[in-house]
């Protein structure tokens, strides 16, 4: 079933993508009530009106086109946690976050996507980045390369002796020893900054506009979409152990995505020596 999906006309997936975006975020954006905008978590975790019904719609969509498909959304989790299992489970997972940089989405900036990625057996297939406010979509595919409005993305490597730019998680929202390790990637030839919206982080990984990530949580909805664009655009992602990233969870934390293999190590190097 899931060979044959991938196999055949995954326009439709972005157009689902861009359905929900156009009925549910955009009318929206720059435009939120008070009322739309509530704290999950805190006031660092926000969920909106368009977060919500993007992600229903998403789920109604997306489980249509691919039949005895589940949807892992990141709203659906906060509301039911068991939700989260399904990426253990058996059927093909489609896995959504309706809205990646809320606190962007809330103060009108354009720095959001959505994330969409399909995936089996925890495995991720294919991927979808779409970036509504700049009309931007990427397309990832396992084996099959990336593609960002349908041109061919590659990551590419750093020149020699280039500033590594990185965008790591915020110290502040770590452990104790995920603080240490962040922590060594202030070292000369490291220039690390906070992140924004992680699917936007990794498409400028993909792009070879930023040279790595590094991030302490370990979310799917964050992750599973822009981990397989990279590496189908020719980059490497490890944990801290030196293992691939696992959708499901149980990693070796932080982790690192980056335009090149000698970038990711040296990523890791440095979180190693912070740790």
């Amino acid at each position: 079933m899931i060979d044959e999906f991938l196999a055949g006309d995954l326009t439709e997936v972005e157009a689902a993508v861009r359905a929900a975006a156009a009925a549910e975020i955009m009318p929206r954006y720059r435009q939120l009530a008070a009322h739309e905008i509530v704290e999950k978590n805190g006031p660092h975790d926000l969920v909106t009106t368009a977060d919500r019904l993007a992600e229903e719609h998403l789920t109604a969509s997306l489980s249509r086109l691919l039949p005895g498909s589940v949807v892992v959304g990141e709203e659906a989790v906060h509301a039911d946690p068991k939700v989260y299992e399904a990426l253990g489970g058996e059927a093909p997972v489609w896995i959504v976050d309706p809205v990646d940089g809320t606190r962007q989405f809330v103060r009108g900036e354009p720095g959001f996507c959505t994330l969409v990625a399909l995936a089996h057996h925890g495995e991720t297939l294919a991927s979808w980045t779409y970036a509504a406010a700049l009309d931007e979509m990427a397309v990832a595919v396992r084996g099959r390369g990336a593609t960002l409005n349908g041109a061919p993305l590659h990551s590419g490597s750093p020149a020699p002796g280039t500033v590594l730019s990185v965008a790591m998680s915020h110290p502040d929202y770590t452990t104790d020893a995920q603080k240490r390790a962040l922590l060594g990637l202030r070292t000369e030839g490291i220039d690390a900054r906070p992140c924004g919206s992680a699917g936007l982080e990794y498409l400028a990984v993909a792009r070879g506009d930023l040279e790595a990530v590094a991030f302490n949580w370990e979310f799917a909805w964050d992750h599973a979409a822009g981990l397989l664009l990279v590496t189908e655009a020719g980059g490497a992602q490890s944990t801290l152990s030196g293992a691939p990233f696992r959708i499901a969870g149980g990693n070796d934390m932080p982790f690192t995505a980056a335009r090149d293999r000698a970038t990711a190590d040296g990523v890791l190097a440095a979180l190693r020596a912070g740790g």
